[in-house]
């Protein structure tokens, strides 16, 4: 068995969404009031502050009269707010994450209910202080009773509650095909096979609209409604591209853990790459690390295995037929023909197929593959 989280979307009514702003905003100031008072200890007293510390002092700021408005909401979401904080601070110390962030009222809105603070009863969902049910859009069946439950709002006023359940996954029937996919931004992918997945460039399709959204909002009065209405409209051209790019990765990266047994990729350094200022954008509107990710998660449950490769491995500049390696091959150059066995080469099916080597290599050796040779299994997933 292992926890998946089903997320669906609801639509509240004008009580429960009176009730959820509210949840929201209690939220928000627990962690935004603990962060701070947890800084200000560190740097003005050297004192490291602790969870149960950190509980300690939300039991005395609901206590404060001025702040009587945080008993009128579930003590669960502000329970959980501090120990999701832990857990930030906890991957800030180790090195993963940055220093946590204070949490801001235009961005998405959360908040955490465990087993005590809802009910879940023949196909309805009710939160704590809720008399009825979460009107939601249930688009299959949970796999299970949830142990936690999310409610969230994002940008775009929308609401999602986000179930965590236990599940079994199916492993599928074993299969002999297996493929490279060699990542780019003309197109999303090239496997070995020679299929090209064109770049559907979501970013490209809505430009005009967003611009023209955002025009109007630049020339609204800052504090007024209709700047807010205006904010909802770009908000929601953000949504609907964001939701246009992950419905295609997610169809792709079914069909790769479908169709075969072993997917081989490169691993990109995307948060490295993001930083180049000319084709940034390019690279955060393909997804690549998204597809990636979806693949790993997708192959684990289904049994598959997905491989990545050393990311210094001239996959490009390698010939699939000889080995022999190019000194350099430029990006504007998109075929070559190899110099030592005239074989002439597509430089992205080239790259897709010396990927599919490499990754299967590092399945019979257990290590990467480089242009120095083998190397430890750093890079791998």
């Amino acid at each position: 068995m292992t926890k998946r989280a089903c997320k669906y979307r609801f639509y509240p009514t004008p009580e429960q969404a009176d009730l959820l702003a509210r949840t929201f905003g209690c939220v928000r100031f627990v962690y935004n009031a603990v962060l701070r008072w947890r800084t200000d200890a560190f740097f003005k007293e050297q004192q490291k502050i602790g969870y149960t510390q950190a509980s300690a002092r939300l039991t005395a700021i609901k206590k404060a009269p001025e702040l009587t408005f945080l008993n009128e909401v579930s003590s669960v979401p502000l329970q959980q707010a501090l120990r999701h904080q832990q857990a930030a601070f906890k991957h800030f110390f180790e090195g993963r994450a940055k220093y946590p962030a204070f949490k801001k009222k235009r961005h998405r809105q959360s908040a955490e209910f465990t087993t005590s603070a809802f009910r879940y009863r023949d196909g309805k969902l009710f939160l704590a202080k809720c008399a009825e049910p979460l009107a939601i859009r249930w688009s299959r069946a949970l796999p299970s009773e949830p142990s936690t439950v999310t409610v969230s709002r994002d940008a775009a006023g929308r609401y999602f509650v986000s179930c965590l359940c236990e599940f079994a996954p199916e492993t599928l029937p074993v299969t002999p095909k297996m493929i490279g996919i060699d990542l780019s931004l003309k197109d999303l992918f090239v496997t070995s096979e020679g299929e090209r997945i064109g770049n559907p460039r979501h970013a490209a399709k809505y430009a005009t609209r967003l611009a023209r959204a955002q025009r109007r909002l630049s020339k609204k009065k800052l504090g007024s409604a209709n700047r807010a209405k205006a904010r909802q409209k770009v908000a929601r051209i953000h949504a609907k591209l964001s939701d246009c790019r992950m419905d295609g990765l997610h169809k792709l990266s079914r069909r790769l853990i479908n169709e075969n047994q072993v997917v081989c990729v490169e691993s990109l350094t995307v948060k490295n790459m993001i930083r180049n200022p000319t084709l940034s954008k390019a690279i955060a509107d393909v997804g690549w690390g998204e597809l990636v990710r979806q693949l790993e998660y997708k192959g684990e449950w289904a049994g598959r295995q997905v491989v990545g490769i050393d990311r210094w491995y001239p996959s490009s500049k390698r010939c699939s037929c000889c080995g022999h390696t190019l000194d350099s091959l430029p990006l504007d150059i998109r075929a070559w023909a190899c110099p030592e066995c005239k074989t002439e080469h597509d430089r992205d099916v080239n790259a897709a197929v010396n990927i599919k080597a490499a990754g299967l290599a590092v399945l019979a050796l257990g290590e990467n593959v480089s242009s120095m040779g083998p190397v430890p299994v750093s890079g791998s997933r």
